[in-house]
């Protein structure tokens, strides 16, 4: 997986950026906050990205804040959301604005966004309020939730990718290795999460 892409914007528009890096141009499809953000053609810009892989092709989602990485992951991990959709969910409202509707399970708020109908609405609510209630509690003691933000959570976010690759379900496997980390602290090599975790399935 592709985790950030780091070089040159060569282009950009609303919804997409090229970035080039030592001559190859990534086609990165963008949030309106990122592009917002986004610095002059020609200038150095990181895009932390999610890689969607499917049967008919790839694409590059990118994000130049890893909150907002963060928040569409979540967002892409509840049933009845693809990327397409996750990416008009973050251009709508703010990284802020979506997690204080699914926090006061506003789901009206989410259900105003275009493509998001009532019963994903409510799935959102319900897949993501305790997890994001979790993480602003964390956040006020001053521990991050953002894997990229600090570099200790590296080993985390590998035994993630290779727990979904291995066939768990993402939700799952990500409540395991809360699981795990609590139990063990966040310490531990990406073979040892991954080990603990295979062992307690």
């Amino acid at each position: 997986m592709i985790a950030y892409v780091d070089g040159k914007l060569a282009y950009k528009d609303p919804t997409q950026a090229i970035l080039d890096v030592n001559g190859i141009g990534y086609e990165i499809r963008i949030s309106l906050a990122t592009y917002s953000k986004l610095p002059a053609d020609g200038e150095k810009a990181k895009l932390y990205t999610y890689q969607h892989i499917k049967e008919d092709g790839q694409a590059l989602y990118g994000f130049l804040d890893p909150n907002e990485k963060a928040l569409f992951l979540q967002l892409i991990s509840v049933s009845g959301i693809g990327p397409g959709t996750g990416i008009v969910m973050v251009s709508s409202m703010s990284v802020g604005e979506i997690r204080q509707a699914i926090v006061s399970e506003d789901v009206r708020a989410i259900q105003a966004i275009k493509g998001v109908g009532p019963k994903t609405a409510q799935r959102v609510v319900l897949e993501l309020k305790d997890k994001l209630r979790k993480d602003e509690l964390l956040a006020k003691a001053g521990i991050d939730t953002v894997p990229l933000a600090k570099a200790h959570n590296t080993s985390r976010t590998e035994a993630l990718a290779a727990l979904v690759t291995l066939g768990f379900a993402r939700a799952a496997a990500e409540k395991t290795l809360d699981q795990i980390q609590h139990k063990h602290g966040n310490d531990l090599s990406v073979e040892e999460l991954i080990k603990f975790a295979l062992k307690s399935h």
